[in-house]
């Protein structure tokens, strides 16, 4: 039928090849001028060039930059509207901590003072800070905590598993809510597809308020896939806070030895938690399109036994500046010793990978962690391309094998330490709703240090010889996955 109408009309085949090669051209000049990042812009000239139809469809699912869309600039103008309620605590609170203890913080005040005029997030001083190793230590601290509740508990994370774990946490949930505690519960529709209709159902009928994010209709053709919400948080009665890169699933307790997760959380409570509350409100607000009633209680100025730890919080996404890839490349710029970083997906942006490999020429000890093998063919061979420059670098890489390591942390000479949601990748830094905590206490780096030194019995080092002398088809394999990686 096609060959028949091709016939009677023969200049219909022309006239679309020329307008399919217009679309092309426009298409093209639409990405050259939308796309900041070069080499996401050179990767999505690659695909709709090479790629014709699909790369097309690819592009606008995955490319378009939705920061420009007015569902996005709704959310920033709201960001707005609860800062400027609380812009007068948040002033005073960062520049008395920098006047406090700003000696203690002299090689980094670089850093802070950009994460202040950023994204807003204060210096915060009077802090507890404990640091929680996999799940098993988490999820016993986090049960223990939900119980003391008086006011409200916040909730947000990217996976959240109808599974063992799932359900206690909603057990305690849906109790602490017929107790009169305000529980409210953000997900991410994407990352949360197994929560099931069942649990969300029984949430809701105890009276959690809950809401995804983004939701999701297509999974497949979803404009929105792009921007997840990675976080993961927990506050309880604006006062203390669960943060890092522990998801709510039973993997992340380790029931089977043989496929073992290595992860890391924080457990915070005092100053630190009210910008996790401006957080947490934001995206309430942006997902629910409504606006809670909020009163003192959400932020908890006052407490019975401060601490003395000081805290900062970097977060991005697609409502902000990218404040954690540039305050990661601002700390590891300001190290005078040592960095040392661990992450499950290492393929970073430009601005990152100079920093650690400036670092390391200058002598400085750089070390990097990453799973031996990853959960992805392409990604981990976009990962493993960086290996040798870095390695011609003077960057030490270890290669962990006891299992899965999903950690996210990074350690700055003996007094920084940054552990949280954001992998160091592209999505991560560029895209997703992510949230770092920036810790400065020599405590908490130095037990960050010692898990980070007894991680590395379980690991293989990679060594520079040794890594050249792979076979040349992975080699190159490895380098065409690196050219989608902006992608991925």
């Amino acid at each position: 039928m096609i060959k028949d109408i091709i016939n009677q009309f023969p200049y219909i085949l022309p006239i679309i090849e020329i307008l399919y090669l217009l679309g092309i051209f426009f298409l093209a000049v639409r990405i050259i001028m939308d796309t900041r990042n070069t080499s996401k812009t050179l990767a999505y000239l690659l695909l709709i060039v090479f790629l014709p139809v699909i790369g097309i469809i690819i592009y606008f699912v995955f490319g378009v930059n939705y920061r420009k869309n007015k569902f996005y600039t709704f959310k920033i103008e709201r960001n707005e509207k609860i800062y400027n309620e609380i812009q007068k605590y948040i002033r005073e609170t960062h520049h008395k901590t920098l006047k406090n203890r700003g000696d203690e913080l002299d090689c980094f005040v670089s850093t802070i003072n950009f994460l202040y005029h950023a994204g807003h997030s204060p210096l915060t001083e009077e802090n507890q800070v404990e640091v929680l190793v996999n799940g098993e230590e988490k999820f016993a601290k986090v049960f223990k905590v939900l119980q003391k509740a008086k006011h409200h508990i916040h909730l947000e994370y990217y996976i959240y598993d109808n599974d063992k774990i799932g359900n206690e946490l909603a057990d305690i949930l849906i109790q602490k809510a017929s107790e009169g505690v305000v529980v409210r519960f953000l997900y991410d529709d994407l990352g949360s597809g197994n929560i099931g209709r069942k649990l969300l159902k029984r949430l809701k009928e105890g009276e959690v308020e809950l809401s995804p994010v983004n939701k999701i209709t297509f999974r497949l053709l979803a404009n929105r896939v792009n921007y997840r919400d990675h976080r993961k948080i927990i506050i309880v009665d604006g006062n203390e806070v669960f943060t890092g890169g522990i998801n709510v699933s039973d993997k992340y307790i380790n029931p089977n030895p043989k496929q073992y997760w290595r992860d890391m959380h924080l457990y915070i409570k005092g100053n630190g938690a009210f910008y996790f509350q401006f957080l947490f409100l934001s995206n309430w607000i942006f997902a629910t399109e409504k606006i809670p009633q909020i009163s003192q209680d959400y932020f908890n100025y006052k407490h019975d036994t401060p601490g003395s730890t000081i805290v900062q919080v970097a977060a991005s996404g697609p409502d902000t500046k990218p404040s954690i890839m540039l305050s990661t490349a601002s700390a590891i710029l300001s190290a005078k010793e040592k960095v040392y970083i661990v992450t499950p997906y290492f393929i970073p942006v430009e601005t990152v990978l100079n920093a650690i490999k400036q670092a390391a020429i200058a002598g400085l000890d750089v070390r990097l962690m990453v799973p031996k093998s990853g959960d992805s063919l392409i990604v981990n061979a976009a990962a493993y391309s960086y290996y040798e420059e870095l390695l011609e670098s003077n960057v030490r890489i270890f290669f962990y094998k006891k299992g899965f390591l999903h950690a996210k942390t990074m350690i700055v000479d003996d007094l920084l330490a940054s552990v949280g949601t954001a992998n160091m990748d592209v999505r991560s830094q560029e895209l997703n709703f992510e949230v770092n905590t920036l810790v400065f206490d020599k405590v908490v780096n130095q037990k960050l240090q010692d898990v980070f030194l007894n991680d590395t019995k379980d690991c293989v080092e990679v060594v520079l010889d040794e890594w050249r002398k792979r076979p040349k088809y992975k080699s190159f394999f490895e380098h065409l996955a690196r050219l989608f990686s902006p992608l991925i």
